[in-house]
């Protein structure tokens, strides 16, 4: 029979360092063909939308999709998870733990390949669920020492960097301004829902690293023109994906002051096609977009590991 994994069973054992590990493989088969990922389509009324990511990781032997619900009331996600081989479903899981997992690692296999090995300090846009993940994958892949966080609203602010120096061990601090934020970090992250940009490219030092994740809508630009014309290389997860709903990179795009072959894949660069930093003084840039295949993989790693510690509900269909 099927598994219902609720978010607490998630919990239980999803961690960082797994997301880390499923989503840089994900991307890899990705570029050596062994995955296939669909763009997110989204269905839109009034009161809300449906948003729909697909995909299939052969190694894995997964098929599958998750979908999402945005409303005034939140978001909510599932997961469901088949057997490629048979067509049965294997799992229906809650995933915004696992959402949340899943971002952060994508940003924290970026800044892997793409930010100085040395860096220690980072710079933070957004006090909200999914900063944390950011955050605790820089954590797991640099030895940060500080991180400078900027957000809207002061007790959000001020109630995440105190919750964030607890469980990291690091100094966690609310920045003043924007500038602060940029200024002296190795690595820069923006993860708002905002639309305009958030930084001047002035504040930016040599060797800086940028991970952008917030922009997945044509409404939404956290990074200006100046920005991503002092990066290189610009990186996104998938070139298909950020086609579709890259808010900061379609502008230049449509002007034609970057073209789509300057872009590469994460994975690309992850298989050695494509180099990453090659100078200890590049400003780089990940535009992060998310991928079906990076939660699908995730899900399935959660799903084995919920198996062998007996989590989950039975479901009554499935065979």
């Amino acid at each position: 029979m099927a598994l219902f994994l609720s978010e607490n069973d998630v919990c239980q054992v999803a961690t960082m360092p797994l997301a880390l590990e499923t989503v840089e493989m994900s991307l890899r088969e990705h570029a050596l063909g062994g995955a296939v990922n669909i763009p997110r389509e989204r269905t839109r009324i009034q009161k809300g939308a449906l948003h729909l990511l697909q995909g299939a990781v052969d190694c894995l032997e997964i098929i599958g999709f998750k979908a999402y619900t945005s409303t005034r009331e939140g978001n909510r996600f599932l997961i469901h998870l088949y057997n490629a081989n048979s067509g049965r479903l294997e799992a229906i899981i809650e995933a915004n733990f696992l959402g949340m997992l899943r971002t952060g690692a994508a940003s924290g296999i970026a800044s892997r390949y793409l930010s100085r090995p040395e860096a220690r300090v980072a710079g933070m846009f957004g006090a909200g669920w999914q900063a944390r993940g950011q955050l605790a994958a820089l954590c797991q892949v640099r030895p940060i020492q500080q991180a400078k966080v900027f957000a809207r609203d002061q007790q959000r602010l001020e109630e995440f960097c105190l919750e964030q120096s607890r469980q990291l061990n690091i100094q966690v601090i609310p920045a003043a301004n924007a500038e602060e934020v940029v200024r002296g970090s190795d690595i820069v992250t923006t993860v708002t829902t905002s639309a305009t940009p958030l930084f001047d490219s002035a504040w930016l030092e040599p060797g800086c690293h940028i991970n952008a994740v917030g922009s997945n809508a044509l409404i939404r630009t956290e990074i200006d023109e100046k920005t991503i014309r002092r990066c290189d290389p610009v990186v996104v997860d998938a070139r298909d994906v950020a086609a579709r709903e890259c808010g900061d990179l379609l502008p230049l795009l449509e002007k034609g002051r970057i073209r789509w072959t300057q872009i590469p894949e994460l994975g690309e660069i992850i298989v050695g096609r494509v180099p990453g930093r090659t100078s200890p003084t590049q400003i780089t840039l990940f535009e992060s977009h998310g991928m079906a295949i990076q939660d699908l993989a995730l899900a399935a790693q959660v799903l084995r590991q919920a198996k062998q510690q007996g989590l989950g509900s039975e479901l009554p269909f499935g065979d």
